[in-house]
């Protein structure tokens, strides 16, 4: 696994994008709430800004997700969705399913439990 170019490199912090097999990995981890999603935005939006994109959301390794998370993810969907691209959330951690739930977005993400999985789905 390489960097994408064109996406930001690892910063170290919240977000680390690379590609794979076609489709734009971004790992997001440690918190992601309104301190962080600037940083985030702008992996999402690299990620998101080519007509017909395939992003890869992975949340496995995020310890924290707020509101502010959420806002982010539902920006990068309806982004993908006016260019005619696909994502998927990485999600293992029945928490962030029940966020997702009590926040409305249960049906907004399909939502697979590992990289290749989702990869796999294109």
């Amino acid at each position: 696994m390489k960097d994408l170019p064109g996406v930001l490199p690892d910063s170290g912090h919240s977000a680390h994008s690379y590609s794979k097999n076609g489709s734009t990995i971004v790992e997001l981890h440690g918190e992601i709430d309104l301190a962080t999603a600037p940083e985030v935005r702008l992996h999402i939006d690299a990620a998101t800004a080519l007509v017909g994109s395939r992003l890869v959301v992975d949340l496995r390794p995020v310890e924290f997700i707020d509101c502010a998370a959420f806002a982010l993810l539902c920006r990068a969907r309806r982004r993908l969705r006016d260019r005619g691209g696909t994502m998927v959330l990485v999600c293992v951690r029945p928490w962030h399913l029940k966020l997702l739930r009590a926040a409305g977005l249960g049906d907004c993400f399909r939502v697979v439990e590992t990289v290749e999985e989702a990869v796999a789905q294109g």
